[in-house]
């Protein structure tokens, strides 16, 4: 039984001189060369490696040694200088990458709701989140705020002997801008925040590159369906926040300042027309359509593990609820123009 070891052994020489003569080792000794003066530009390097095989023999323990030379050669030749592209080593700021994957995510979602590539059981169990389970906090919150309002709107018009046009004034600030606006605030305050964690959560621990291993594509089967909620959702829960806080409104008109309820929605039924619901339903699709899209988009961008989830989180609520704002003012520009005549049949 024969056992082997070996040395391995390099020496780098910068000019081009070969190994000398060993007798030991058994092999011609090769010609002597150099790199002239006039040759600038090359330098060749050759650099000697030497193994050392020693065989042990198991009975008598006798060695046996063998030694193999090998010569590798390189060539350094001056680097030739590349232009640079403009822009080559910039790499843009994860604002603008958080920035830029909005309108592709919300692309390509659009893209397979168009072709029918949606994940309905997903779909559902989305949609029992935002819906349902945001039912209650979204009725209180409106509750209260009708009330508030009422409280500041009955004191002036009161004043005025403007009685009648009070429930007006609040069934079309409910339905144009306080119902669509406060269901979307609540939403993306807990939908909205859930989104991003969950998707931050699942981007950090790699769940989503397991996800693309098995087949599914995120997209699919995370992002459509928390899209398709949350504008399924919203309408419905604006519809219940505008009905609840007119009721309130009601409620405490008649019994804190003796304002009829009758008065108030005959005069609510005189202001209100078709398009006001109907307005107010576009502009909580479009908000819910803002809230998910930022927040899958921020979730699944999300680095840096725990404190990157958190991060990601407080900055998709804060970003949703810049582009609830600006779009309830594009929309409202371009839903009511000109002068309004909602209010002269009630005063």
């Amino acid at each position: 039984m024969m056992q082997t070891c070996c040395i391995h052994q390099s020496l780098p020489f910068p000019q081009r001189i070969l190994p000398r003569h060993d007798a030991s080792i058994g092999f011609k000794p090769p010609k002597l060369g150099f790199i002239g003066k006039n040759q600038p530009l090359g330098i060749l390097n050759l650099i000697r490696q030497r193994r050392l095989y020693v065989n042990l023999n198991a009975n008598d323990a006798h060695p046996s040694m063998s030694i193999l030379e090998e010569e590798t050669s390189s060539e350094n030749s001056a680097p030739t200088p590349e232009a640079e592209l403009p822009f080559s080593e910039w790499s843009p700021s994860k604002s603008i990458w958080r920035g830029l994957s909005v309108p592709i995510i919300a692309g390509q979602v659009l893209l397979r709701i168009l072709k029918g590539k949606i994940h309905w059981r997903n779909t559902l169990q989305q949609l029992e989140r935002t819906g349902p389970k945001s039912l209650g906090v979204c009725l209180l919150t409106s509750t209260f705020v009708g009330m508030a309002f009422t409280i500041q709107f009955v004191r002036e018009f009161t004043r005025l002997g403007l009685n009648r046009s009070i429930g007006g004034v609040l069934a079309l600030a409910f339905s144009r801008e306080l119902s669509p606006v406060i269901t979307s605030i609540v939403v993306a305050g807990r939908m909205g925040s859930a989104f991003a964690a969950e998707l931050g959560t699942m981007q950090v621990s790699e769940q989503t590159d397991t996800l693309r291993v098995l087949g599914a594509d995120p997209i699919d089967y995370l992002i459509t369906p928390r899209v398709i909620a949350s504008c399924l959702a919203l309408p419905f829960l604006t519809l219940m926040c505008f009905t609840v806080g007119m009721a309130s409104s009601a409620l405490l008109s008649d019994a804190v300042y003796g304002i009829s309820i009758n008065i108030i929605m005959d005069s609510a039924h005189r202001a209100l027309r078709p398009w006001d619901i109907v307005s107010a339903m576009i502009k909580s699709q479009v908000f819910g359509a803002i809230i998910s899209v930022i927040s899958c988009s921020w979730g699944v961008t999300t680095t840096g593990g725990a404190k990157g989830v958190g991060e990601s989180t407080t900055s998709a609520v804060v970003m949703s609820l810049v582009g609830i704002f600006i779009a309830d003012f594009v929309l409202s520009s371009f839903f009511f123009q000109g002068a309004g005549d909602s209010l002269k049949n009630c005063v």
